[in-house]
């Protein structure tokens, strides 16, 4: 089944006479189709489709009519896209199956007439998500290939209905909830339930990573790729090595897996069919192989071919996935919040029974908050529940209530589409009222099955671990993008923007006022190396210009030093936000900024320590 997918602002249709002898009967409706503001997908239906076929079409249409934030559709047959088409019965049964599938999922829905020719006139919307064509076939739906999974399929049959929980345990439908308190949470609950996800414009991170010359995009390679630049790639390192270190401090053994995978392996065959996300794709030798989404498969494949024990567990392995691939919708990819080439940090934890994965559950979901805190931004946390567990273990949610401390949002779903049962998201907020997930963690009752992991219970069986899925801080890409939202919305209402201090490119900024004081200013900033990332601007600049450009880049520490600076030994320090002066000794600066930002890596800035030897990456 092969669709182009056209958002209107209006498409008016009239059947003029009939091109097959099959053509159906015209309804009321049909003969004068007027439509406003509607997702129009032009449908050819092929050799072989069936309903499982049309079932995808469906969540894929639905998923595009959510991202374009409309509920009117109206089905076009056309079999002009296809040079393979099915037999006209076929086509029309499947096609009405579409219909009554959209209709289900809540759309206003008009069809227009099968086999009839039809002269129409429209108008295209146009923004990237307005014209978007696919193909679904048999193959493509039973054998997870790189355009949907059945896991895809499923969900867009699968029934939700979402509620708030207060810190009480307690739960109340979304649609009485009394969100005055809590707007951010107001803003997410309909982020989550509309799913509109096309920006208008450039959010507040697009701006200033261009700005501050952290990353740009890639224009050799596919859409979603990027190139770091130096102060980028500092602070994405300072973040890799961040998690990295949290988790091996946990217990985490560290490995490595490959980027690619055979299609055919038959446990990596099933999991693909159980995640939902589209793959890219590459031939080799006649077989094809998938880059990965996630470190899951590599892990699981080493956790099958391994020997353990009850005494071992929890076992918790971990890789910073650099890259993980996913074939995002092009129209989606949106500067650092969506790529198709992202940094995973994954970790894998092996438990003996569900009271010890409940119990791992809950820690994970501890070192996820002090990971947000980390970077300073504050989050919406969602909950997504199977609704049989959720009666189950009530007391258990009420007590991770009662540690979040604040309400969230519960989505809690009919039946299981994914491996998981249960997962939490730690969410943000952006500039533009669109909302990404950070932190999660889920727990998995499928894959110990599929990928033939064991190990020995205390009493000599063999018995299957229950596995959770956890990326403590999120990818590492949408935490610079977390990090660029909150402070660009704070520059924007006229706060003071900043990084977190242990991952601001330039920690110290020194500033002599004249050439007289800088040999001294050399000076200083070799003392702090090793300890502190400073540099010097040398440059020919007034002080004011060098102390204006040092502020436009978030300097935490501006040190200006003149006559009786250097005549003291002293250091005259203008903190971030804080408008009076400070004078220090240089060792008291270096204390204080090392105390901190104790517990975190430290890294030296790869650019030229004095600023008239570098250069615009603009």
């Amino acid at each position: 089944m092969i669709t182009l997918a056209l958002h209107v602002d209006y498409i008016n249709v009239k059947p003029v006479e009939k091109a097959i002898e099959g053509a159906e009967a015209l309804t009321g409706e049909m003969q004068d189709i007027k439509v406003k503001e509607a997702l129009v997908p032009f449908i050819s239906v092929e050799e072989g489709d069936s309903e499982q076929v049309a079932a995808a079409m469906a969540g894929l249409i639905e998923e595009h009519a959510r991202k374009v934030n409309t509920s009117t559709i109206l089905i076009y047959p056309y079999v002009h896209l296809t040079d393979k088409p099915a037999n006209p019965s076929i086509a029309l049964e499947l096609t009405r199956k579409l219909e009554e599938l959209m209709v289900g999922k809540g759309f206003s829905v008009k069809r227009a007439p099968f086999g009839w020719y039809k002269s129409f006139e429209l108008r295209v919307k146009g923004h990237p998500l307005s014209e978007l064509s696919k193909r679904i076939g048999e193959k493509d739906v039973k054998e997870g290939g790189e355009l949907v999974s059945q896991s895809l399929v499923q969900e867009s049959q699968t029934k939700s209905q979402f509620f708030i929980m207060t810190p009480d345990g307690k739960l109340t439908p979304v649609e009485k909830f009394d969100f005055s308190k809590h707007k951010n949470l107001q803003v997410f609950a309909n982020y989550e339930i509309k799913k509109s996800r096309v920006y208008e414009r450039d959010p507040e991170h697009i701006i200033l990573m261009k700005e501050h010359e952290l990353v740009q995009p890639e224009p050799g390679s596919d859409v979603g790729n990027l190139r770091w630049l130096p102060k980028g790639r500092l602070i994405k390192k300072l973040l890799e090595r961040h998690v990295t270190n949290t988790c091996i401090s946990e217990g985490a053994v560290e490995v490595e897996t490959p980027l690619m995978y055979d299609f055919q392996h038959p446990a990596l065959e099933k999991y693909l069919n159980r995640f939902p996300s589209r793959q890219y794709v590459v031939a080799s030798d006649k077989k094809k192989f998938f880059l990965r989404f996630a470190a899951c498969f590599g892990q699981f494949l080493i956790a099958s071919s391994s020997t353990f024990s009850y005494k071992s567990l929890p076992l918790r392995m971990f890789e910073l996935t650099r890259y993980s691939f996913r074939r995002e919708q092009s129209g989606e990819v949106a500067g650092l919040r969506r790529l198709r080439a992202f940094t995973m940090p994954d970790m894998h934890t092996l438990t003996a029974d569900l009271e010890q994965a409940k119990k791992d559950f809950f820690k994970q979901m501890e070192i996820s908050q002090k990971m947000m805190s980390d970077i300073e931004c504050d989050y919406e946390v969602a909950f997504r529940i199977l609704s049989e567990w959720y009666e189950q273990n009530k007391e258990w949610y009420a007590e991770i209530a009662r540690k979040i401390g604040k309400p969230m949002l519960v989505e809690m779903f009919d039946r299981r589409y994914a491996y998981f049962i249960t997962k939490f998201e730690f969410n943000v907020v952006d500039s533009l009222n669109k909302c990404t997930a950070l932190s999660t963690v889920q727990i998995d009752v499928e894959n110990a099955e599929r990928f033939d992991i064991s190990y020995v219970a205390q009493d000599g069986t063999r018995k299957r671990p229950y596995i959770l899925h956890a990326s403590v801080s999120g990818a590492v890409e949408r935490q610079v993008y977390a990090i660029l939202e909150k402070q660009g919305m704070i520059k924007s209402q006229g706060g003071v923007p900043k990084y977190p201090l242990w991952l601001a490119p330039t920690q110290v900024r020194v500033i002599p006022v004249s050439e007289d004081q800088l040999d001294y200013a050399r000076a200083l900033v070799h003392s702090m190396k090793g300890k502190v990332r400073a540099d010097l601007d040398d440059r020919n600049e007034s002080l004011a210009k060098r102390i204006r450009e040092a502020e436009k880049e978030w300097v935490p520490y501006i040190v200006v030093v003149g006559k009786d600076e250097a005549a003291n030994g002293t250091v005259t320090v203008r903190k971030r936000g804080d408008k009076a002066q400070h004078t220090l000794a240089p060792h008291e600066l270096i204390t204080e900024i090392t105390e901190k930002t104790a517990g975190y890596p430290f890294e030296e800035l790869s650019l030229p320590r004095e600023l008239s030897k570098r250069f615009s990456f603009i």
